[in-house]
């Protein structure tokens, strides 16, 4: 499996909100529900503005563009980001999938997407690898991006019977490909995972590490399968993905540990092994480390939670 479709399948986003959206007049609203959750909408129809905490600036959103807000930070959108807005939790109903909720009497700018509900225990640790933003266009050579849009919009708007599970199976379709051509799109300023991840060089490491975490790599079996030097190698991972080559397979060893832990199917040691550690001991720190609380206490945690 590919490194984005694994951290896809550890995220484990479920559609829980797939619906459109059409505004109209002078509004603004505060999405105050994102947290532990990423939100892949696409703009249909007009345009609105975007900001959250942190951005350099106001980002306009036209009419062909998709976004994708995996950071679970607080965002503002509107037409005018000078109208005092309100929270969406209190405006919009929870209950709203499959629709097309109107706004404001609607008909100036039309978004469609979904609200994706994802694990947990390691979306944190997961999604703060992402940037913030996510913008793509979805014209030209976007063909299947707008095909599962623009179908997800004939879902929504004819709601024909069973409409509300394919708009839901469409969404994924949409976040896949939406996360793709931003792979694809990324400048060489750009940081993180997914940086590293769309490097020619770089993303032969993070696949190799995908493929065999127990294998104890080193720096330079890392360069080796890069082509690189082992220098060149480690400044560039680090400069890209901001972390070391070891500190990412470190973090990446721990989630599929917890993920193991979670099922509770295999034993500690096995578990140790499986991600690259003989010694439980060693792999006990290791795991307080970076995930910090023991494999013990995650157990427990997972069991409370659950039950």
């Amino acid at each position: 499996m590919d490194p984005l479709s694994e951290v896809l399948s550890m995220l484990k986003p479920r559609s829980y909100i797939t619906a459109g959206f059409d505004a109209g007049g002078a509004w603004a609203l505060t999405l105050d529900d994102l947290a532990g959750r990423i939100k892949c909408y696409a703009v249909m129809q007009g345009a609105c503005w975007l900001s959250m905490k942190d951005m350099e600036a106001p980002v306009l959103l036209q009419a062909g563009d998709c976004f994708v807000l995996p950071s679970g930070k607080a965002v503002r959108i509107g037409s005018d980001l000078s109208t005092e807005p309100k929270r969406a939790s209190e405006v919009l109903d929870p209950s709203r999938s499959g629709e097309i909720v109107t706004y404001n009497g609607g008909g100036d700018v039309f978004l469609v997407g979904s609200r994706f509900e994802v694990n947990g225990r390691h979306a944190e640790a997961l999604l703060q690898t992402l940037p913030p933003l996510m913008r793509v266009e979805t014209s030209a050579d976007r063909a299947r991006l707008r095909w599962s849009i623009e179908l997800m919009m004939e879902e929504l708007q004819e709601a024909r019977p069973g409409s509300s599970l394919v708009a839901q199976q469409l969404a994924h379709m949409m976040l896949v490909q939406a996360l793709r051509l931003y792979l694809s799109e990324q400048s060489s300023n750009d940081i993180g995972w997914f940086a590293a991840l769309e490097d020619p060089q770089l993303s032969k490491a993070l696949r190799a590490m995908h493929a065999n975490p127990a294998h104890s790599w080193t720096v330079q079996e890392l360069a080796t399968q890069a082509g690189m030097s082992r220098s060149t190698f480690a400044e560039r991972f680090r400069h890209k993905a901001g972390e070391t080559p070891i500190a990412y397979l470190t973090r990446w060893r721990m989630m599929l540990a917890g993920e193991q832990l979670t099922h509770g199917r295999d034993t500690l040691a096995r578990i140790a092994l499986s991600v690259g550690y003989e010694s439980e001991h060693a792999f006990n720190t290791a795991f307080k480390r970076v995930m910090g609380i023991s494999p013990g206490r995650y157990i427990k945690a997972t069991v409370n939670r659950t039950s």
